[in-house]
């Protein structure tokens, strides 16, 4: 998360980042731009992305998401 707060600091000085991630946390940075590579390359919200939908998922259902997963 401290990341972000850097981030945000240099976007106001001007700089610019292209960062290839799977973090939810650093895909949430407001107005970014995220692509999303499949059968090509496509942009898509932040919401919308198998990571942001996925650690929800586990978030919200915690137990039974990991029961699933071991056994």
């Amino acid at each position: 998360m401290s990341m972000l707060s850097i981030m945000h600091e240099l976007v106001g000085e001007g700089s610019q980042f292209i960062i290839a991630t799977h973090s939810p946390i650093i895909m949430a940075y407001p107005k970014a731009w995220i692509y999303e590579v499949k059968e090509g390359i496509e942009t898509v919200t932040y919401e919308d992305t198998e990571h942001y939908q996925v650690t929800r998922a586990f978030l919200n259902n915690t137990k039974k998401m990991l029961k699933e997963l071991l056994e």
